[in-house]
């Protein structure tokens, strides 16, 4: 799967969606994770409001199904879920692309949450059963 982070220096987890300048683009499997490309924006990212900001980067993280962000906002947000890319909040702005690529790694090869499971479901064209809810989807 393709995983994406934004990001100021290529390290860390650093940069609002509608801000960034740079995205960073992994692949990613049970197997490891291996760097594609930053993708680069420029213009004026810092316009609140200016909807049209977002176009080059939703066409541009088509295929990607997460994306690890600092903050972003709710209409960009909504926009990346309906083409299925899940917007997923960093813990701090120190938080290392590395080792969340590291700990996601971990997690495929073990027993990924119901929600990831849904998501890498999807990715696979295998549509979830609805009515029936994962053993540990009871608690949530």
């Amino acid at each position: 799967m393709k995983v994406a982070f934004t990001t100021s220096d290529n390290v860390h987890v650093n940069a609002h969606f509608g801000w960034a300048k740079n995205i960073d683009l992994y692949d990613v499997s049970p197997e490891g994770f291996d760097f594609v490309n930053t993708l680069e924006f420029g213009g004026d990212l810092k316009e609140d409001g200016n909807e049209d900001k977002l176009v080059p980067k939703l066409e541009a993280l088509d295929g990607c199904t997460l994306l690890y962000v600092t903050a972003i906002g709710g209409s960009a947000a909504a926009r990346l879920i309906r083409q299925n890319v899940t917007p997923i909040k960093a813990r701090t702005e120190t938080e290392k692309i590395d080792e969340i690529l590291t700990q996601l790694v971990k997690t495929l090869k073990g027993n990924p949450p119901p929600w990831l499971r849904r998501v890498l479901q999807k990715e696979a064209g295998i549509e979830p059963t609805p009515n029936f809810l994962d053993d540990d989807e009871e608690d949530e």
